[in-house]
């Protein structure tokens, strides 16, 4: 087995760790940081599997640092709504709560 597939299943890994923290997890924070999990997994496994062997696809690592950017963009805006939901609510999970908003059942 060569390190570059090690990276790939570590990734996958990685990738299948947040997709469970997803899943399972009610707390809106934890749920974000499940998810920038599974985008660290995808990461990893797409520079694990652009490793050959004539060297490196620079397309895949490109993808990477894109992607890397994308989410910080996504995380910083996921805090905001988060932050924002539990000052309206005064909740930090998306089960309904016990309040009755406006009359409505």
């Amino acid at each position: 087995m060569s390190v570059h597939l090690l990276y790939a299943f570590a990734g996958a890994g990685v990738f299948t760790i947040g997709l469970f923290g997803m899943v399972f997890m009610v707390h809106l924070l934890r749920k974000l940081l499940a998810f920038n999990l599974m985008g660290s997994g995808t990461f990893l496994v797409l520079v694990g599997l652009a490793q050959h062997r004539n060297g490196v696809d620079p397309v895949p690592q490109a993808l990477v640092l894109t992607g890397i950017v994308v989410a910080i963009a996504a995380t910083a805006l996921a805090l905001v709504l988060i932050r924002r939901y539990f000052h309206l609510t005064g909740q930090v999970t998306l089960e309904p709560g016990s309040r009755d908003d406006e009359g409505h059942s």
